[in-house]
């Protein structure tokens, strides 16, 4: 098994392009699964430099409606004919907004080409052979707080308060992806019915919202209930967060940036 990082806000290589966006290759050995396409055309460019072929990915996961996980996504259907993607059709129909400075929208505009190639994901399910989706998933611990800043536009027009059942997960061969993890990432671990080695992908723990002794009850938790997974974020974790939750978990918590290359 094999990931990635295409596009993330941070880089260790000064050639790769940056955004506020996710996007990571996974290649194992029966799929090339483009997870989450970042906020642009920055996946096509970095992959470009990486001298990485996007033509022949299987499957594209969608796991939220937030453009800064599905913005990319248009450039890489003019690219790929081929790959299915993965979406909640909840994540197509909602209308998203941010209140976090400026109230602004971060809906995603899907191009009219996805419509023959849709995979829509309702409930958790095995959608191929080893390739598990999970959805739906039930908030039983704590969600992240930086969730508070986030919307959805109802049918009278009203802002309400997101509840991300768009948002899904997926699993395949011990590897979990989260996407932001605005479900928390204790939750969505919760509702995964496979084996976890390795998890990635953001937790949506933002710099001054959860407190530093919240953090280490999180990650104390992490270590205590799930020893022997690897954890892998970047993206929408904050610098001071890893830094607290590191302390805590040690090596078992490990950063990612645009280009960094995992083989397992």
């Amino acid at each position: 098994m094999k990931w990635t990082v295409l596009s993330d806000n941070r880089t260790n290589d000064s050639q790769l392009f940056t955004e506020h966006g996710l996007s990571i290759l996974l290649e194992t050995e029966r799929y090339r699964i483009l997870l989450d396409t970042g906020a642009s055309d920055v996946i096509i460019r970095n992959a470009y430099l990486l001298g990485i072929d996007l033509s022949t990915v299987d499957y594209v996961f969608i796991s939220h409606g937030h453009s800064d996980h599905a913005g990319g996504l248009r450039y890489f259907l003019e690219l790929n004919r081929q790959a299915k993607v993965i979406v909640s059709p909840d994540a197509m129909s909602g209308n998203f907004y941010s209140k976090r400075g400026n109230l602004h929208s971060i809906t995603t505009a899907w191009p009219e080409s996805i419509k023959d190639r849709l995979i829509t994901v309702e409930k958790t399910n095995e959608i191929a052979d080893g390739l598990g989706i999970i959805a739906h998933i039930p908030q039983i611990h704590p969600m992240p707080k930086g969730n508070t800043h986030l919307f959805v536009k109802d049918a009278n027009g009203e802002y309400v308060n997101d509840d991300f059942r768009h948002e899904l997960a997926l699993y395949t061969d011990g590897f979990l992806f989260t996407g932001c993890a605005h479900s928390g990432i204790e939750n969505i671990l919760a509702a995964c019915p496979y084996p976890v080695k390795f998890v990635v992908g953001g937790f949506h723990l933002l710099d001054g919202q959860e407190s530093e002794e919240e953090l280490k009850v999180l990650a104390k938790r992490l270590k205590e209930h799930y020893p022997i997974t690897q954890f892998y974020t970047s993206h929408c974790t904050g610098d001071k967060v890893f830094e607290v939750m590191k302390g805590v978990m040690g090596e078992q918590l490990q950063s990612f940036r645009c280009g960094t290359i995992n083989q397992d």
